[in-house]
Parts: structure tokens; sequence; C-alpha cells
């Protein structure tokens, strides 16, 4: 076992995912940057510079999932915090459409159910897997902890408020499998709780990134920061919390 802690980051080529192993990096840790495309996991490595390690890792193939675990635990021996980063916002949105177009085509009433499953087979079953395939390595290194990235528009609360500006976006693919992430993150945390594993979920906010065709308002360095704070977190840290920028609670 490597003695600099180790952290995994899923979906860790591009967007927040590669700002936060760039900012873990600095903190002292060696980072696996999770990618599904072998290529660009190394690419994203080089970037990120010493320190970091590419790892082919597809959230939605198991034999990937396996092989990267066992990789985890025979080159680095432990796993000191697991970051769920990977996600998909859509597989069938136009490049000229907006979000709020897209919207109108997933809502329940003609959503597509191959769409749905595509995008909570990586948001939903995907975190599962990979949560399962290292828990292993996670209970035996002390202190270690689960970040999920989730998102606010996942907010049953905050959907329910007419005035939540974000309200008519609502539906059964990506905000809905944000809403599942949480229920996933307060599950693990209740099932970890004896193990003083610490599991909770952070929304970036509005980030500039591919998964919203650039059109966020905030920075990746902004939507990795909540992230990055909440894997620092000591031992006494809270568990099965939902937080947003600087740790401002979100209702679930």
């Amino acid at each position: 076992m490597q003695d600099k802690p180790v952290a995994l980051v899923t979906g860790a080529n591009q967007g927040i995912g590669l700002q936060i192993a760039k900012d873990l990096v600095a903190h002292g840790f060696t980072v696996l940057v999770g990618s599904r495309n072998p290529d660009r996991g190394e690419a994203a490595a080089k970037e990120v510079g010493p320190g970091a390690h590419a790892l082919q890792l597809d959230v939605t193939d198991q034999a990937s999932i396996t092989a990267a675990a066992e990789r985890v635990r025979r080159e680095f021996g432990r796993l000191d915090v697991l970051i769920q980063n990977a996600a998909i916002s859509n597989t069938s949105k136009q490049p000229d459409q907006s979000v709020e177009e897209y919207s109108k085509t997933a809502r329940p009433s003609v959503v597509s159910l191959n769409e749905m499953r595509a995008v909570w087979d990586t948001n939903v079953f995907g975190v599962l897997a990979v949560y399962q395939a290292v828990l292993p390595l996670l209970r035996v290194t002390p202190g270690s902890r689960i970040v999920n990235v989730s998102s606010g528009v996942g907010s049953l609360t905050t959907n329910s408020d007419p005035a939540f500006a974000y309200r008519g976006i609502f539906g059964p693919v990506y905000p809905a499998s944000k809403t599942a992430l949480n229920a996933l993150t307060l599950a693990m945390a209740i099932e970890l709780e004896p193990d003083g594993i610490r599991v909770n979920a952070v929304s970036p906010g509005y980030t500039k990134t591919n998964l919203n065709g650039y059109s966020g308002t905030e920075t990746v360095e902004d939507g990795a920061r909540e992230a990055v704070r909440v894997a620092l977190l000591g031992s006494d840290a809270p568990t099965g919390a939902f937080t947003g920028s600087g740790g401002r609670i979100i209702p679930w």
C-alpha cells in the first residue's frame, strides 16, 4: 500500500471531473483519472500532471468496472476518496436545441424510454456498480469517503416550489436521475455509517461543460470547488448531506 492518499474520479477526462482531479493532485493526492476512452484519459492525466494516472473506466460496462477496481487494488492497495462524477444529460438532444426545447421532448407523457434508460444507466446504475466494485478497498482504507456529484435540479423540495426558476425542465431523464442519485447517496450513507465512511452529494451549480453544451454560467473551477471541499473534510464531517457552493445545504 502506498503512503499517499488515493482518489478515483469518474468521468475525469474533461469538465468538472478534470478540474477535480487537478485540485486533488494539488492537495497531495494520487488521482486516478477515470475515463471511458483510454486515449482521452491518458491525455487528461498528462494535463493534470505528476500524481495523476489514467484509468480506463466505463461505468456502464461491468467488465470495465471490475478491471478498474482490480487495477486499483493491485497497483495502489488503497482508495481514500471516490468521487462519482461521470454523467450524461441526454442522448438525443440536437445541437441547435435549447435545454428548454429538449425538455419538452422529455416530459413524462412523451419521453423515450430508451432515452431515459440510457441516461439512468450512467447516472444511477453506473454509480451503484462502481460503488459495489470498489467498496472493499474503501472499507479497508481508514477515513475513506465518497462524494457523488449531483445537481440542484434533482431536488424534489426545490422543484415543488412554483417559484423555482428551473422547475419547467424537471423531468424523468436527467433531473430525475439526479433525484435517484440523491436517494442512492442517502442509502450508501446509512449503510456505511457504522464503518465511519462519509458519503455525501454535492451540486456543482450551473457550470459550463460539455454536458449542457457549455451554456452554464459558472466556471469549471467554481463547479469543482464543493466536491473537493467535501472530499477533504475530516472524520468528524457530516454524512448523508446534499450541499452546494460553500457548503450550503440543498433540500432533498
